[in-house]
């Protein structure tokens, strides 16, 4: 059986144990390169392309579309076209023998969990991976009504070689629903307080839609702490953004009411599950949170965005910046990474909207790699 390889159930997400191959990109008998879609596979959270991670020729799709399978499960066989059927018979008989004889615990490793460090009283919550790796972590910061768990994708692939730790920002997730004034300099200095607070004098700042302003107003508070910026989506760079979307996704207080909403991040608006919506509907319900958000929005976002750093780019000095934007957001209008100072290395992704960090979660994952390395 040499030279048959295994496709197995990807871990897509810290908390993934099982996925449903939704359907195959290829066929059987197609010729298939490394980072090939094979197929889009569905968790809880949202369903994402899996790509491949092995060369050769898709032999058989061992996974029915629609069927649900654990993380590790044998999917699909990639061989050479010369390697008997029976041999590919008999290497997924025995690659079943061999799974379902694994202990329950070891199908999947186990998700490490949030932590919580005291600012001044005040919570704020993290997760941090990958502590194994040596040198400077990346420090990952979401956008409005988001949480950690957005990095859900990138979060897993990017702590294989890095040590990486995802923020909740002041109002969100599991921190503090204290947001004192909301505006961009008040998200910065938390920022700024976990990281002295976790002993990390210097980390590659990645932040979304306004947590990219909020890694580039922490930058230039402080500069010392910024190793990199990768800006996705980010707020902050111009005037324009959907004032609709911040005011009616705090207003909206139902599925049906919010799932429109939630639409308008992705060009694939299916991505938009129950299990999405109705955790945001449970934040929202925290004591607290509608009232946090809404001081943020109207500190930044009421009637366009209040506070451009796009002039201060230029105060970075060598710290290197990136901007990654989707093609179709239509939540910050992607002009905004025209005309950036030829030292920002801007990525316009097709297929994608304002979540390019979910819908294109590997290639923002290598684009994230090869900058920071």
């Amino acid at each position: 059986m040499t030279g048959i390889l295994p496709v197995t159930m990807p871990k897509f997400g810290l908390a993934m144990t099982e996925g449903k191959v939704v359907s195959w990109a290829k066929e059987e008998g197609a010729v298939i390169a490394v980072g090939d879609e094979l197929a889009d596979i569905e968790t809880t959270k949202i369903t994402n392309a899996y790509e491949s991670a092995v060369a050769g020729v898709l032999r058989r799709h061992v996974a029915r579309e629609q069927e649900e399978l654990p993380v590790g499960a044998l999917i699909a066989v990639v061989a050479d076209a010369a390697v008997a059927d029976s041999e590919i018979d008999a290497f997924i008989e025995h690659f079943h023998a061999e799974f379902a004889a694994r202990p329950v615990e070891t199908v999947g490793d186990a998700s490490p969990e949030p932590l919580v460090v005291h600012i001044g009283g005040r919570p704020m919550r993290y997760l941090e991976t990958g502590t194994e790796h040596e040198g400077r972590p990346i420090v990952l910061l979401h956008g409005f009504g988001g949480d950690l768990n957005n990095w859900l994708f990138v979060q897993p692939a990017l702590a294989e070689r890095h040590r990486v730790i995802a923020l909740d920002l002041p109002g969100h997730g599991g921190s503090t629903k204290d947001a004192g004034a909301g505006d961009l300099a008040t998200l910065a200095g938390a920022v700024l307080d976990v990281l002295r607070a976790l002993d990390v004098p210097k980390a590659h700042l990645v932040g979304h839609s306004l947590g990219g302003a909020v890694a580039l107003r922490a930058a230039l508070d402080s500069p010392s702490h910024a190793a990199s910026l990768t800006l996705i989506c980010p707020a902050g760079l111009g005037k324009e953004i959907d004032d609709d979307f911040t005011r009616d996704f705090i207003s909206a207080n139902r599925r049906k009411l919010l799932q429109p909403v939630l639409a308008k991040l992705f060009v694939d608006e299916s991505l938009v599950s129950n299990d999405m919506t109705e955790d945001l509907l449970r934040f929202k319900r925290l004591d607290g949170a509608r009232e946090a958000l809404t001081t943020i929005r109207e500190a930044n976002f009421a009637g366009g965005q209040r506070e451009i750093l796009r002039g201060r780019l230029g105060e970075l000095g060598d710290i290197q910046v990136q901007v990654i934007w989707g093609a179709e957001d239509r939540i910050v209008p992607p002009r905004h990474a025209e005309g950036l100072p030829a030292s920002v290395a801007t990525h316009v992704l097709p297929g994608a909207g304002h979540m390019p960090h979910l819908e294109k979660a590997s290639e923002v994952s290598r684009l994230l790699l090869d900058f920071v390395e």
